[in-house]
């Protein structure tokens, strides 16, 4: 780690020195602080750093080899653009193509501080939003460079080709999302994640067909190698064939994803895991802020314990649909169309009448979960209880017509009606929170660079712009701009070393990387046990959304921190794993990814039981206002938890107690003020 990341005497963040709820489940380490964000005007600082960050000459580049990990929005524009600059990259993905990156899936936009409607939106509001909307637990530099960037992403998408939905007129059209006022959001139906995807990858296959970029689909990440304390290399396994690779580099950028799997049931793909990132951690890059999930208001409900995937509508639905619960219980049986308007309650228009259907997720969700707790649900029972809302679009196609709704989501309400079987455009959709995003990730500085030196870390895989929660149609935006805008630039000042010298697989970090993999995988595939990884996983998923999902408390933490443990001990000793490593073997794939999810989950209990505060995502039961809204406690955690990894010879894997380190959130031109959207 570099020594110039850490600043101060730890002495003041003694456990129990404000009441510490996690005294004795962690070390206090030494503060930690951001040291490449310039100083001076936030609107100047992205232009400073850009002309003090150090150039390569486009004969270096050609010397310098790069690799990244992950080929969505942020890893696909990264390997583009690298590429195309003239560097040697090669590209990663477990996937059979880079098409098939969770990306894809992301439906409703992506923001821009174009303000193409002229309702006032500008870079600062959009700054602004997205700083509150997470809940003031940001870090301000990155925030801004992310809104002013933001109007760049457009520009390019467009010239890719991108469909892009237009007005009238001819102009791109734009809508609003929750937690905003104004409309920013460009988007492509129910698409855009899809579109996007597509433009980033003809980017990518264009410098594949150049010979910058060499792709290696069907591959996973299972360590990464340091080299005197330097990111060099990758060890990667072949998903088809099973052979153990070594990939090394001067370089090693994740743009891995999210780990919202960790509950087991959520909008994530099914492969979508923490596996690169987790490794990466143990190897020395600090896990900021773990327990900041984001639970997505807009899910189709669950119907049942056989499930592993939940589905995503998207929060675009909720401009125009009016989400209700009835007043009665007594109704909550009834066709919903037989309900009178007077006996229903439109709660978020009655408790945020300035925002309405449109406040942030958290929010949204909080909201679900308390009508559904007082047993207003409506749906079928699942366990006894009704976990669902109405999202009912009658007054809009009273408004629109039919053909107008269909012209804005006739692809997200044809997924809706095929899952379900139910028609929306008669019946109001039903809908319920489920985990969608995660805005924890990798501790990175303002250069993206994590605390490994030469470990890179972009979009949803590091933790810097969303705070304790997503606004929806940032995580596009994010993606992209690290990827086109951000990295490039940045990481051209670390490369300006080079060339380095050459590592060989001969070298004892190489052949140490390696053998851990190997005798990983071993360990899967020797263990004569009894259960399946996926029971493992379910039941991993049940403890973390039980007790660390909408609500955490205390003592529902501690109790999911000692029910972890102890899942994780039978893991290693009972999991049965089939088959062989010398080909497909997809349960040998789950098992190593559970293990990272047991690990992840147990230091995310700790995280949300050291912070005893509710801000965003995160609401714990101790701190809320009268009105059960969201409590922070600016003066004790106005920061930013960095985690380190820490052994234990002792413990299965050794994994140790974790070192918390801190980094201050300074606001200079922003206030702190407590969220409200009334």
């Amino acid at each position: 780690m570099p020594d110039t990341t850490l600043t101060g005497d730890p002495s003041h963040d003694a456990p129990g020195a404000h009441g510490d709820d996690a005294a004795g489940y962690y070390v206090p380490g030494s503060p930690i602080a951001d040291t490449k964000s310039p100083g001076g005007p936030i609107d100047e600082r992205w232009q400073t750093r850009k002309f003090e960050a150090r150039l390569v000459n486009p004969a270096n580049r050609r010397k310098l080899d790069i690799i990244i990990v992950g080929t969505g929005l942020a890893g696909g524009s990264a390997a583009a653009t690298l590429g195309e600059a003239g560097y040697n990259v090669k590209s990663f993905c477990y996937q059979d193509s880079p098409r098939r990156a969770h990306s894809i899936a992301a439906q409703g936009g992506i923001n821009a501080a174009k303000n193409y409607k002229e309702d006032g939106d500008s870079v600062h509001r959009l700054f602004y939003d997205t700083v509150k909307g997470g809940d003031y637990r940001s870090r301000e530099s990155n925030v801004y460079r992310l809104a002013e960037v933001s109007t760049n992403i457009i520009d390019q998408c467009v010239a890719q080709g991108v469909p892009f939905a237009r007005e009238y007129g001819g102009l791109l059209d734009n809508r609003s999302f929750g937690g905003v006022q104004v409309s920013r959001t460009f988007y492509a139906r129910g698409q855009t994640g899809q579109q996007l995807l597509i433009g980033a990858y003809q980017a990518l296959e264009r410098q594949v067909a150049a010979g910058t970029v060499t792709q290696y689909t069907r591959h996973e990440m299972l360590e990464l190698i340091v080299v005197d304390g330097k990111a060099r290399g990758i060890i990667a396994r072949d998903l088809v064939t099973g052979e153990i690779e070594t990939h090394l580099a001067d370089v090693v950028v994740l743009a891995s994803g999210g780990y919202g799997n960790v509950f087991f049931l959520s909008t994530n793909a099914m492969g979508s895991n923490v596996t690169a990132a987790w490794r990466a951690h143990r190897k020395g890059a600090y896990m900021a802020n773990p327990c900041y999930t984001q639970i997505h208001p807009t899910c189709i409900p669950v119907t049942g314990s056989h499930q592993s995937k939940l589905t995503l509508m998207s929060e675009s639905l909720r401009n125009d649909g009016r989400i209700w619960v009835p007043k009665k219980k007594a109704d909550c049986e009834k066709d919903p169309r037989d309900i009178p308007e007077e006996d229903r309650d439109y709660y978020l228009e009655r408790i945020y009448p300035s925002f309405g259907n449109l406040v942030p997720r958290d929010i949204a969700s909080r909201a679900a979960k308390n009508v559904c707790d007082e047993g207003r649900g409506v749906g079928p029972e699942v366990e006894g209880v009704r976990r669902g809302v109405y999202l009912d679009f009658s007054a809009a196609i009273e408004r629109l017509g039919r053909d107008g709704i269909e012209e804005k989501y006739d692809n997200l309400f044809d997924m809706y009606a095929r899952i379900t079987g139910e028609n929306p455009y008669e019946t109001p959709m039903r809908i319920y929170p489920a985990v969608h995003y995660v805005m924890g990730g990798l501790w990175v500085d303002y250069d993206l660079q994590s605390t490994i030196p030469g470990l890179f870390v972009t979009g949803e895989a590091n933790f810097s712009d969303h705070g304790a929660n997503r606004l929806g149609a940032s995580a596009l935006m994010q993606g992209l701009a690290d990827g086109y805008f951000v990295l490039p630039h940045t990481i051209r000042d670390y490369l300006a070393d080079g060339p380095f010298e050459k590592i060989e697989e001969s070298h004892p970090a190489v052949v140490e990387a390696k053998k851990a993999v190997e005798d990983r995988v071993a360990h899967f595939l020797g263990t004569s046990g009894t259960r399946s990884v996926d029971s493992y996983h379910r039941e991993l998923g049940n403890i973390m959304w039980e007790y660390c999902g909408m609500e955490r408390t205390e003592d529902g933490l501690k109790k999911a921190i000692d029910l972890i443990r102890t899942l994780k001990d039978d893991f290693w000793r009972n999991v049965k794993v089939l088959g062989t490593n010398d080909s497909l073997n997809q349960s040998l794939e789950k098992a190593g990814r559970v293990a990272d999810f047991m690990e992840l989950g147990e230091l995310m209990c700790i995280d949300a039981l050291n912070r005893r505060e509710s801000c965003g995502g995160h609401f714990r039961a101790e701190s809320q206002t009268e009105d059960g809204e969201a409590l922070r406690h600016d003066d004790q955690f106005a920061y930013v938890a960095a985690w380190e990894f820490a052994t234990d010879p002792d413990v299965a894997e050794g994994m140790g107690t974790p070192v918390l380190h801190k980094e201050d959130l300074v606001y200079t031109a922003i206030e702190m003020k407590q969220r409200s959207y009334k």
